[in-house]
């Protein structure tokens, strides 16, 4: 994973520029014309670390999206409320779609699957 690099003459930001002909990666300085071929062809990595947490809040969340299905047909097994927002998402170890349903009553936030 490469860092950011700096110009060896004016100390400027290196940006990372294709050198089409040879089809190599340049690391380019924008202010003068210094370029180094890069050692490693990774320019970006986004790494997400998710705690338990944050997936919990995520699924609690979906009741206030309004692109996601609902149905009055399920009844909640905790709140007896009758609206669940639904939607398909695949499961860890599973094949296929799991069908996962999450309660409409803001007090309750009760998730279960089909």
């Amino acid at each position: 994973m490469s860092t950011m690099k700096f110009c060896r003459e004016c100390n400027n930001i290196l940006y990372p520029k294709e050198d089409r002909e040879k089809k190599i990666l340049l690391f380019a300085c924008r202010n003068c014309d210094h370029q180094e071929v890069a050692d490693n062809n990774c320019v970006y990595r986004n790494v997400i670390h998710h705690s338990v947490g944050e997936f919990a809040q995520v699924l609690r969340d979906v009741t206030a999206d309004p692109t996601l299905p609902r149905t009055k047909s399920v009844k909640c097994a905790l709140c007896n409320h009758q609206e669940a927002v639904f939607f398909q998402a695949t499961t860890r170890g599973e094949e296929g779609m799991t069908l996962f349903f999450v309660c409409c009553n803001p007090s309750c936030g009760h998730r279960w699957r089909d």
